[in-house]
């Protein structure tokens, strides 16, 4: 009986991610800025950073309202960048429990004249930014993790990168394919670190990046979409607090869909 309540007890925190440090790169707007909100409402203290820094500066003022949410801007895009950033992070905290690789970038173009540099800028971006930026943070993390409570390392992937899109943004569903099994192949090396690796991938959501396509294909995507709506807020934000939590304490190397059952039956954007 002792032990069988001492787990319900338990239970009733399965969730609880107060007191955290959370980094959530991305985090002046779109899906990043409704991670961080979701983050700070349920009591961590959130860093957030974006290379436009009047953006970032913004956003963090608005959350600051409800919670305790702190601009670094800076591009994570360079390891140069990444460094910067870290450092700044380590003046202010000894430890970081929750990173969130959350800055993207897309590139659409014609299969026959698909730049170079849009390849590049997608790339350094999505990929090369958050393998460098886990590299510097992994002393932070290490001093937040233990055996019982996990450091965690949360990528933001894509449906794209499970299934084709019928756009052609090549180097987006690349890059998010990759992150897919960069999330798996670091979960495996960290995991005796007691640091979690896992990656969430939306469908659509109203976000920055989607806006155009939303604006003119808004109704087509929702009305093909099996849960018949876009993305809110409240459902990204709740998958990042799961993976964040004692919940997801056993979870790692997983790829978590967040798009209303769009990846279940062949839905690219």
């Amino acid at each position: 009986m002792g032990a069988t309540k001492k787990r319900g007890q338990d239970m009733k925190n399965l969730f609880d991610i107060s007191g955290k440090v959370a980094i959530v790169t991305g985090g002046s707007r779109g899906i990043g800025e409704m991670i961080a909100q979701g983050y700070v409402e349920n009591g961590a203290k959130v860093y957030i950073t974006a290379r436009k820094a009047e953006a970032c500066d913004a956003t963090a003022a608005r959350l600051s309202e409800i919670g305790t949410c702190i601009s670094i801007p800076g591009d994570l895009s360079t390891v140069e960048g990444v460094t910067k950033f870290t450092e700044e992070i380590a003046k202010r905290e000894e430890k970081v429990d929750i990173l969130v690789n959350n800055a993207g970038a897309a590139w659409g173009e014609p299969l026959e004249g698909y730049a170079e540099s849009g390849w590049d800028k997608v790339f350094d971006i999505n990929i090369k930014g958050p393998f460098f930026l886990i590299q510097k943070m992994l002393p932070l993390l290490k001093k937040a993790a233990t055996y019982d409570a996990p450091a965690r390392v949360i990528n933001t992937a894509s449906i794209n990168g499970i299934n084709p899109p019928m756009l052609e943004t090549y180097a987006y569903s690349s890059s998010k394919a990759g992150m897919i099994m960069l999330t798996r192949h670091l979960a495996q090396r960290l995991a005796t670190d007691d640091i979690l690796v896992n990656c969430i991938a939306p469908g659509p959501f109203q976000s920055h990046m989607m806006a155009a396509t939303l604006a003119t294909l808004g109704d087509e995507i929702a009305g093909a979409n099996p849960r018949k709506r876009i993305g809110q807020p409240e459902d990204i934000a709740g998958v990042a607090i799961f993976l964040a939590s004692r919940a997801s304490a056993y979870t790692t190397g997983a790829c978590v869909p967040c798009d209303g059952g769009a990846s279940q039956v062949g839905g690219g954007m």
